[in-house]
């Protein structure tokens, strides 16, 4: 096998020449020197943004973004989300670019890489020239498909970066199939979502499959199997389709002939007797009846994205394909009726201007349909102003439904597990298989390079414990692929910090709002870009990768903060079982006796009730128990939310530290009759008053007032 020529960044004439177009000085959103330039030549673009000479640290962060952009990404962001004041106030540079300024690189897939590693290079020199003559350190950041292009970076170039962390990181087997699968999911227990929430919510029983026929049973295993975190189905209504729209035309393009075969070929849903595939399959003939737009206010539809969260891991690629648009809304003569499947419609025109045109399709009330963006790169605008009352179109799903099972056609090797479900005892796959396995082929294109396990430099990786989008299990095969093919002990280059309660999103307002059931991991992902430089510069190391355990595709992390390790508290709620009394003032104890009382604890709030049903008025008393790891610093802010308000305030009192165990009580009355799920959230900060590093968990328990 011929070694890898790792890129450097010497002697590549495409970012020979760079150039610098603004140099000033700015206050906002922290005082900073901005330089933003590019190279000649090229459409690759930068922004550096230089802390005062008598703050800086010596170091930069560089964040790639999922997908080719806006190199002025940052400077949209607020508050925790605000890359800049975060390097900036911890004494960095921050480096960001448009990645090349072309889509998956267009002919050269590492397009990304380079055109990367000379925006780094180039801030160097220019870093050397304000501050006096050095190496900066370099760190290298992303999520999601920055996470990819992160590992490509650090796997592709020697000498360019010091340290990386990516994080919700995916494998290169990931796309489209951890999104087909949850749509399988999602379009047979349609009608079963609420009793399988319940089912998984605190106080229930536990057990989502008691209220599924054998076909949705047999949809929420192989979900299960696949990867997809089964507690996440509590906020099955905040995570939609994901990017499956921005991945079909690739997944499809590079098998063109799946969807044909689907419907037509043995061993396919598609084809299979009284299968869930035919009963939602639409294919309907239609006309357009009336054209609403929405800039005159008709419909009062709504932009098609929030400009808030439009550069986050899960939206990114909505702002680059241009969501946003105000386009026309389509009222059609004859529409599906009862409840059908609505998801993954496509609306083609088979007559006037517009005949032979195809558009994602999202049906609305009344029997109108909206246009989808998806990943179309035509301008919609102007093309759909063509449209014209008569004209008829063909309502279809058929492609959606039948991409839906495309992951058990694309079976990999036998490192994979998370297939397992789809071979037989020889190993072989029981589904006909398609002749290209696509996820390499995306991942490759959109990253420059597949994982090789061999990062040049040293790694701490994020994942996210409820991520939906890129199941937990691949931070897990990225750890045993080091531990391969890197040639040393995997904890000598890396760590793997799973996150309890965290999502793929990294917009502290993502997941619709959903602070009920998720909390953010940027104040991890901040405190692992510092630990990482301190491991690098300093030799001190960081946290102990998770402790943690494999079963299928479902990571089971640790119960106790001793084997569970890391950087996040662990944080468990209980419901005392007498409400209103306080409790009788406490004696001092011996250390025997301090530590006994914290085991009683620890056991006594694992088996806390997580149910209650009370009265209108009653007040009822709750105790958390906050289990710290080694060196993540105090608890510093303690947020309660009791009856889904959305607003959490300050509240409760450490009542007892014993060790690592922080007990934490406080109560409530509760008035309003009807189902509630208190939940409370807990931070630990190594240091106070730092918004950057407040690292949360948090709990809930269940509370039915009659």
């Amino acid at each position: 096998m011929e070694e890898k020529k790792l890129y450097d960044g010497t002697g590549d004439a495409q970012f020979a020449n760079p150039y610098v177009d603004v140099d000033e000085w700015r206050d906002k959103p922290v005082k900073h020197r901005y330089i933003h330039g590019g190279f000649e030549g090229t459409l690759t673009r930068f922004c550096f943004y230089f802390p005062p000479a008598e703050n800086y640290v010596k170091r930069f962060f560089q964040h790639l973004s999922p997908f080719v952009g806006d190199e002025k990404e940052a400077q949209q962001q607020e508050g925790i989300e605000d890359k800049i004041s975060f390097a900036v106030k911890h004494g960095s540079y921050f480096v960001e670019s448009n990645l090349g300024g072309i889509v998956n690189g267009g002919d050269d897939p590492t397009l990304m890489y380079r055109a990367s590693a000379a925006c780094a290079q180039f801030s160097r020199k220019l870093a050397s020239e304000f501050y006096g003559g050095h190496r900066p350190y370099g760190y290298v950041y992303g999520g999601s498909g920055g996470g990819f292009k992160t590992i490509s970076c650090v796997e592709s170039t020697t000498g360019i970066w010091d340290g990386a962390v990516p994080f919700v990181i995916g494998s290169p087997v990931a796309m489209p199939n951890v999104f087909t699968v949850r749509a399988h999911a999602m379009r047979i227990l349609r009608n079963k979502m609420e009793e399988i929430r319940d089912a998984l919510e605190p106080g229930g029983s536990g057990n989502p499959y008691e209220c599924l026929n054998e076909e949705e049973a047999a949809a929420l295993r192989e979900a299960e199997l696949m990867g997809f975190p089964m507690e996440t189905w509590c906020v099955y209504d905040t995570i939609g389709e994901g990017a499956l729209p921005v991945l079909t035309p690739a997944a499809m393009a590079i098998d063109p002939s799946y969807c044909k075969d689907f419907w037509e070929k043995p061993g396919y849903l598609g084809t299979a007797s009284g299968s869930s595939a035919k009963r939602d399959r639409i294919v309907m003939e239609s006309e357009v009846t009336q054209i609403f737009h929405p800039e005159y206010g008709l419909m009062g539809m709504a932009d098609s994205i929030d400009e808030k969260n439009a550069y986050g891991v899960d939206e990114a690629w909505k702002h680059a394909m241009g969501h946003g648009q105000k386009l026309p809304v389509f009222s059609l003569r004859s529409y599906p009726e009862g409840d059908f499947y609505r998801t993954g419609m496509k609306i083609r025109f088979t007559s006037g201007a517009l005949s032979g045109e195809e558009f994602g399709a999202i049906c609305l009330p009344e029997n109108c349909v909206a246009i989808d963006v998806g990943m179309d790169t035509r301008d919609l605008k102007e093309l759909l102003g063509k449209a014209r009352v008569g004209d008829k179109v063909m309502l279809d799903n058929s492609d959606y439904i039948a991409l839906q099972t495309f992951h058990r056609h694309q079976v990999p090797g036998p490192e994979y597990h998370a297939w397992d479900q789809f071979r037989d005892e020889k190993g072989e796959p029981v589904y006909p298989q398609r002749p290209v396995l696509v996820g390499p082929v995306i991942a490759g294109h959109g990253a420059g390079s597949v994982q090789s396990g061999t990062p040049n430099c040293k790694v701490i990786i994020l994942e996210s414990l409820m991520d939906e989008s890129a199941f937990p299990w691949q931070a897990d095969w990225y750890r045993s692929l080091i531990r391969k093919n890197a040639g040393t002990e995997d904890e000598d280059v890396m760590r793997l910090w799973y996150m309890e309660h965290c999502m793929h999103t990294d917009c502290e307002e993502g997941n619709g709002g959903d602070h009920q059931h998720i909390v953010s991991y940027l104040g991890a992902l901040y405190q692992a870009l510092l630990d990482l430089s301190d491991w690098v510069e300093r030799g001190i190391v960081p946290a102990d990768s998770s402790g943690y355990d494999m079963d299928g595709g479902q990571v089971r992390i640790k119960d106790t903060a001793k084997e569970r390790k890391g950087i996040q508290p662990l944080v468990r709620m209980g419901i005392c079982e007498e409400t209103g009394k306080e409790e009788k003032a406490k004696t001092p104890e011996t250390a025997q006796r301090k530590e006994e009382k914290e085991k009683a604890s620890k056991t006594q709030t694992a088996k806390a009730v997580q149910r209650k049903e009370v009265k209108a008025g009653d007040t009822v008393n709750f105790q958390v128990l906050a289990e710290l790891p080694e060196g993540c610093g105090k608890v510093e802010t303690m947020l309660w939310d009791f009856e889904e308000s959305g607003e959490f305030t300050s509240g409760g009192k450490i009542t007892e530290e014993a060790g690592n165990v922080v007990k934490i009580e406080n109560s409530h009355r509760f008035t309003q009759p009807g189902t509630h799920f208190p939940v409370v959230k807990v931070a630990v900060n190594r240091k106070p008053g730092d918004e950057f590093t407040r690292i949360y968990n948090q709990a809930r328990v269940r509370v039915i007032v009659e």
